[in-house]
């Protein structure tokens, strides 16, 4: 059996807001796998999504092109934020941008091939720091708008068809703030509905209930986490009062596609004890 750490503890105390004799209990009934334990307790004590683990730990910057009826993403990444508020480095992102809408590629490293990356090379010799362009992806459609966030840390590209690009713009802002996973429910996976299904069932369950009432549980709370993370479904956040999809309908327009970067997800970066770091380089240099 594995060993229960207190860093193992703590990672999923961190991750998921339980308490420590509950969140060791879980690791003990899962043999100290902490995804396992996360899928175990969603399914016995009703718990949401718990965090992802090494989530926007990179740095560095995102911007988009617009023109017309196409646009362009393009994340780049720095060590750290003060590279990432550096001039040349912003100078390099629009370089990236501007050569991704110009090719209208999807391929960052066949982008950075030739000129841009002798720039890259000598931006990393100036500034000390790894430079890397992470990736880049676009959309085409009748109408798109774009949207930054004044951090520069989250953009997002949308295609419309029909109307306009202050329409699309709207759009973006509100995928920006809200993170949706898909444009309408019949987008999502079926391996994400599913996982979904199996989290509900164990939870309903629970309740005791009997199997028909069970089922009832189950179908509502599916439709509900479909319903919340699908774009058209959701509250548009300047107009609580009324769903995006009714926005862009009532437009006259509707919602093709939508591409959302934010700096540093899906990177796992380990955890630096910078206390420990520097007591072992004292420690080694005496």
């Amino acid at each position: 059996m594995s060993q229960v750490t207190a860093s193992l503890v703590k990672e999923l105390r961190d991750r998921t807001g339980l308490g420590m004799m509950e969140c060791k209990r879980a690791l003990v009934e899962a043999d100290a796998d902490i995804d396992k334990a996360i899928e175990d307790l969603r399914k016995s004590s009703g718990m949401k999504a718990a965090k992802k683990a090494g989530r926007t730990a990179a740095d560095g910057l995102v911007s988009v092109k617009v023109e017309g009826g196409y646009g362009v993403v393009v994340e780049v990444n720095s060590e750290t934020d003060f590279v990432a508020r550096d001039e040349g480095f912003q100078g390099f992102v629009a370089e990236v941008v501007n050569a991704g809408f110009a090719s209208k590629t999807k391929d960052m490293a066949a982008l950075m091939k030739g000129d841009l990356e002798s720039a890259r090379q000598a931006l990393v010799q100036k500034i000390g720091e790894n430079i890397s362009p992470r990736r880049i992806s676009c959309v085409e459609a009748e109408v798109v708008g774009g949207y930054v966030h004044s951090n520069n840390r989250i953009a997002v590209i949308v295609g419309l068809s029909g109307g306009d690009e202050e329409l699309a713009k709207d759009v973006a802002m509100h995928v920006a703030a809200v993170n949706p996973a898909v444009v309408s429910s019949d987008q999502m996976p079926a391996d994400v509905v599913a996982a979904e299904k199996e989290i509900f069932a164990a939870q309903a369950r629970e309740s005791g209930k009997p199997e028909e009432i069970i089922e009832k549980m189950i179908v509502g709370r599916v439709n509900k986490f479909l319903k919340e993370s699908s774009l058209v479904d959701q509250p548009f956040v300047k107009d609580p009062d009324t769903s995006v999809g009714n926005l862009v309908k009532a437009a006259g327009a509707e919602i093709l596609s939508f591409v959302r970067f934010e700096v540093g997800e899906g990177i796992d970066v380990e955890e630096v004890d910078f206390a420990a770091e520097v007591a072992a380089q004292v420690q080694g240099a005496s």
